[in-house]
Parts: structure tokens; C-alpha cells; sequence
């Protein structure tokens, strides 16, 4: 189980929620089926059923009481990648790995026409001297590298095109 301090952003059709480990921990929760759910929390009763998922487990469509709601879930990560501008790359198709801080570029890990898979590292940023591991979050194929080892760059610079 996560740490009862981890915080999760849920996304509910056009709602926006924020809850904690602990929050999560103090519904009682009883899966009735494969799909089907039951919670009771401060004494409400509700029946849920599981409509759809995400390979990734963090979408999701339910229904409950006949009312359908699209469920985005991000945890701490997620909100991470989200505040340093990769949230979207994570949604959609990413096209282009840009640099999410200046800094100067110390490995390159990938080259023109490799593929790569999700959480392989594509290259070392080092920034306030400290390294950072760029890792990609899909599966994809380098297209071209734009930058050189040694070479310094700027925050939303792009560093790698993709296919």
C-alpha cells in the first residue's frame, strides 16, 4: 500500500478531486464481481460498476447510481510529470522529448532509428549540478537527436524528435 502521505488528483468528468492514502484507506470497499463494486463511506451505501480501463489502470469509466463518470487517476508522479510540462506527452502521442529544465546535456543514450519502450532512459541533463535521467514514457522510435553531449540547453528546448 502507498504511503498513508501519498496524495492522488482524481479527475471525475469535469470535477477535480484530491485525496490522500489514508482518505482511501477508511472507505470500506467489497468487490461483488469482476466488475462490480460496493463502498460505504460516512454511512452511505454505493453500488459501482467498472465500464472500461486504460492498459495503465489510471482511466477508467464507472457507473454508478445510472450516472456514468470517465475517472482520470494521477498519483504523485503523474503530478510531478504534469507541473514540469509532461503531462500531456503522457495523455497523448509524444512526438518530441523537450528539456524540462536548462541544464547541459551529459549522455545520450538513444540514437537515430532505435526503438525504445517505456521508462528507457534517453538521455543525462545535468542541472544545478545535479544529473537528471530523462526517460521516455512510451514506446516509441527515435526519429533524430537534436542535441550533443555537452551541449547546454533550455527549459522546453527540444532534445529528441520521435516517429
Amino acid at each position: 500500500m502507498p504511503a498513508n502521505n501519498a496524495t492522488y488528483k482524481v479527475k471525475a468528468n469535469d470535477f477535480v478531486f484530491t485525496f490522500t492514502a489514508n482518505e482511501i484507506n477508511a472507505i470500506d470497499f467489497i468487490q461483488k464481481s469482476p466488475n462490480q463494486f460496493h463502498l460505504i463511506k460516512n454511512y452511505q451505501s454505493v453500488n459501482a460498476q467498472l465500464l472500461e480501463t486504460d492498459t495503465s489502470g489510471k482511466k477508467v469509466s464507472i457507473e454508478v447510481d445510472g450516472e456514468t463518470f470517465a475517472i482520470e487517476i494521477n498519483d504523485e508522479l503523474d503530478q510531478m510529470l504534469e507541473t514540469m510540462g509532461f503531462g500531456i506527452a503522457v495523455v497523448k502521442q509524444i512526438k518530441e522529448i523537450k528539456a524540462p529544465m536548462p541544464g547541459l546535456v551529459l549522455e545520450i543514450a538513444v540514437t537515430d532509428g532505435q526503438e525504445v519502450n517505456e521508462g528507457d532512459k534517453m538521455l543525462i541533463l545535468e542541472a544545478m549540478k545535479m544529473e537528471n535521467s530523462i526517460l521516455i514514457h512510451t514506446n516509441a522510435t527515435i526519429k533524430k537527436v537534436i542535441v550533443t553531449k555537452g551541449q547546454a540547453v533550455e527549459k522546453g528546448q527540444v532534445l529528441i524528435e520521435l516517429e
